[in-house]
Order: structure tokens, then C-alpha cells, then sequence
């Protein structure tokens, strides 16, 4: 009788042993609460699977002899804001090579808009210059005399387009005359270059383009004074820009709306009903201080984040950035009165650049000239701390009618992706893709 009870409990026993066996307990998974909050912090806690790194064809490469001949003079014409005339003068270091020309300190041509009267020295250390683009191309500050009285022949390059071909077009004119102006393609092809043109490009670029001696100082003496770490914001929205994207906004203030009236004028109108919708779903329209502000948010960058704006006067509805993130300074704050006043608008963008190029991290809200010459300058420094924010992304998900906390996932999904693929995070002439 007693058997049969203890016959029960080791029968009981293999059966809970065999559904143990069968059915094992799911292992034990270590909590991702913390672990995931604290790895998506922000979003540069996010790991990437690319970095652009200057090639090594153009660091470590043999130098391509300079031929003992030069074929004349070449000066560079450059046009627009700092960093569109640096990036004609970079190009035309890459022609000058390419033509087998000595290149002339380049001539900036800067319209009354820009309030700009600085040259190239103002900005840039030329005998810098000339010493670390030795070997790649020839550079003089000054014409022999037999040419110096005289004028350039002008070739006008900016139109071209497609196969324009520097070779067959402006060559002609250099073994003509001896002595030529030009204003390099929008539309470059570069790949056609011999890699010894292309490296003089980049060592132009990246190597040999450095602030005099005073503007450095005061870059230097602007950087200490920022709070640290810091976020650099180049955020574009003055009534220029606005104008010139034609994109309309509703609930700007009246300040707002006449200064834009002002830029627009009768050329420069608003497009309206479907192709405006259009036109902002392409991603063509300037992102608002405040909408900046929402994807900073969405990004998870905390609102006491240290941020030195980067931008030019005149932004309109600074406030709706400054009223979530209260910790932004400007140069116009930390320099003394004397030091800002008496720079104009190259000097105040090269300030910009610098400070942005030396920044914990960078954000812009376009992708100017200046933020692909400071995103490539970043890489070439090793930062890698930087994104675009994209205007079409917000477009988009704003039309879909997305708001609140779904528009902040998906926000944080598409700048997700860029930042994991290193989108724009360099110029493609000068570096190449690392996967890590």
C-alpha cells in the first residue's frame, strides 16, 4: 500500500522532468530598458557603417612632376558668398593643374548685397598658400611685368555644362594670349581629370586654404568664449533665402512678412495651390527656427544643449528656436562691439566656418557650399559628429499629416539612416568610403 504513493510522486517527477526537457524556459534576456534609452540618447549614439576619409591616392601618393614650362597665367574669378567663391577657387586649382598654368592669387567679385570689400588676403594667409601648393601647382601673387599691365582675357566657364571640356575650351586661349580669367563650370566633371589635377584640387581645398594670422586669432578667441561641448547650427532663414525659394509660410510675424515682401519682389513670388505643395514635398523650402527646433527634439538633443548659431543677419523668427533651446549664442554676442562692427560678410562667414569645423558637432539646416566644405573639412579632421536635416523628410511627413509623437519617430527613422550611411558627409572628389 505504500508503494503506490511513492510510485506516484517519481512518476509526477518524470513527467515535469520530460516537459521541461520538451519545452524549455525561454533564456534569460537582459533588460534593453536602460540600455536602449541610453544608446539612443541622441542621435550621435547611433553607430554608422560609414566614414569618408581623404583617399589615399591623394595623401599618399607620388607628385605627377610639374612640366618645366608653364602655358601663361591663370586668375581665378570668384563670385558669391566666402564659400562659393572658395569653392570656384579650389576648382580653379584643379583647371590651373590641369592646363599646366601658374594661377594667379584669384580676384573675389562681390556684389553691394554681400557688404563685402575683402580680397583674398583679407581672408586667406596667401604665403600660406603658395608653400603648400608647392609641387602641386605653381602660385604668384603677382604678374611678371611684360603682363601685369595688362587685362585678362575673360573666358566665362559658369554656364557650361555636360561634356564642357576645360582642355579644348579655355587651353586656346591660355597659349593665345598668355593670360586668362575664368569662373569655373557649375557643372564640373571632374571625374575626366588626371588624378594630379584632382589631388592640386584637394590640396587646395582641404590643406593650403588658411585664415591670416588676425582672423585666426579672433576664430580662436571666438571658440574659447562658446560654452562646451557645443552644437554648431548653420541654420538658414533670412528673407533673401526665403524669397529666393519662392515657398510660402503661414503665422510668420508682421516684421517677418515685410522684410520677405521686401526680398521678393516682383520676380520672386510665392508658388501656390498643388505646385506649392509640390515644391515643398521636394524638400525645396527653408526650414523654420521652429520647425528646427521639432526635429532637434526629435533627435533627442536635449534642450540645454550649447548651441552657437552659425548663420548670417537678419534671420527671421529666431525666437521659435531660442524660446525650447535657451542656451544659443551668436558672434555677435561674444566678440566685443569693436572686433564685430568692423568685419564684413566674408570675415564673419570665415568666423562661421571655423567654429564650425572645430565644433563638438554640426547640424545644418541646408546643404550649401558652406556646409559641404564644412562637412568635408569635419571629415578630414575626423569628425564625424554631422547631419543635414532634411527639409523634404519634414515635408513629406507633414503632408501625410503626421504630428506630434509619430512625426518625431519617423523623423528620427529618416535622419537615422542618413547618419548611419554618412550621407553628405563629404565631398566625393577628395575622399573615399570606409565601411566599418
Amino acid at each position: 500500500m505504500r508503494v503506490r504513493p511513492l510510485f506516484v510522486i517519481i512518476s509526477t517527477l518524470s513527467l515535469f522532468l520530460a516537459v521541461v526537457l520538451i519545452y524549455p524556459s525561454p533564456p534569460v534576456v537582459p533588460s534593453k530598458s536602460s540600455d536602449s534609452t541610453s544608446a539612443k540618447s541622441d542621435i550621435w549614439s547611433v553607430q554608422r557603417i560609414v566614414e569618408w576619409r581623404p583617399c589615399k591616392w591623394w595623401l599618399q601618393s607620388h607628385l605627377t612632376p610639374l612640366p618645366a614650362k608653364s602655358n601663361g597665367y591663370i586668375r581665378v574669378d570668384c563670385y558669391g558668398g566666402l564659400n562659393q567663391m572658395r569653392r570656384d577657387f579650389c576648382d580653379g586649382v584643379g583647371i590651373a593643374r590641369l592646363l599646366n598654368a601658374t594661377l594667379v592669387l584669384p580676384k573675389f567679385e562681390v556684389a553691394a548685397y554681400w557688404n563685402e570689400s575683402s580680397g583674398f588676403s583679407d581672408v586667406f594667409d596667401a604665403d600660406y598658400l603658395i608653400t603648400q601648393m608647392n609641387g602641386f601647382v605653381n602660385v604668384v601673387k603677382e604678374l611678371p611685368p611684360e603682363i601685369s599691365s595688362k587685362e585678362p582675357h575673360r573666358v566665362d566657364c559658369s554656364k557650361r555644362k555636360g561634356q564642357f571640356d576645360y582642355i579644348e575650351s579655355v587651353l586656346p586661349f591660355l597659349l593665345k594670349y598668355h593670360y586668362v580669367s575664368i569662373t569655373p563650370a557649375v557643372s564640373q566633371r571632374r571625374d575626366r581629370y588626371p588624378k594630379y589635377a584632382k589631388a592640386a584640387l584637394c590640396q587646395a581645398c582641404y590643406r593650403a586654404l588658411k585664415l591670416t594670422g588676425s582672423l585666426e586669432k579672433k576664430a580662436n578667441k571666438l571658440l574659447e568664449a562658446i560654452p562646451k561641448p557645443f552644437l554648431s547650427l548653420h541654420l538658414r532663414f533670412e528673407p533673401d533665402m526665403v524669397a529666393y525659394s519662392q515657398c510660402q509660410y503661414s503665422g510668420l510675424s508682421p516684421t517677418s512678412m515685410k522684410a520677405l515682401e521686401a526680398a521678393r519682389g516682383d520676380d520672386r513670388k510665392p508658388w501656390t495651390g498643388e505646385a506649392a505643395r509640390i515644391w515643398r514635398n521636394r524638400g525645396k523650402c527653408p526650414l523654420t527656427p521652429n520647425e528646427t527646433a521639432f526635429i532637434l527634439k526629435a533627435l533627442s538633443i536635449p534642450t540645454n544643449t550649447n548651441i552657437y548659431l552659425a548663420a548670417g543677419d537678419g534671420l527671421m523668427e529666431i525666437e521659435g528656436l531660442t524660446s525650447i533651446y535657451s542656451n544659443v549664442v551668436t558672434k555677435s554676442a561674444l566678440l566685443s562691439g569693436e572686433d564685430f562692427e568692423t568685419m564684413h560678410g566674408n570675415t564673419k562667414a570665415a568666423l562661421d566656418y571655423c567654429v564650425s569645423i572645430n565644433s563638438d558637432s554640426y547640424m545644418a539646416t541646408y546643404f550649401g557650399n558652406m556646409d559641404k566644405m564644412v562637412a568635408a573639412m569635419r571629415a578630414f579632421k575626423g569628425l564625424y559628429k554631422t547631419l543635414f536635416l532634411s527639409r523634404r523628410a519634414f515635408a513629406e511627413f507633414t503632408s501625410r499629416g503626421l504630428e506630434g509623437k509619430p512625426l518625431m519617430e519617423a523623423l528620427w527613422k529618416a535622419h537615422e539612416d542618413d547618419f548611419i550611411k554618412g550621407r553628405g558627409s563629404a565631398l566625393s572628389d577628395c575622399f573615399c568610403e570606409f565601411k566599418l
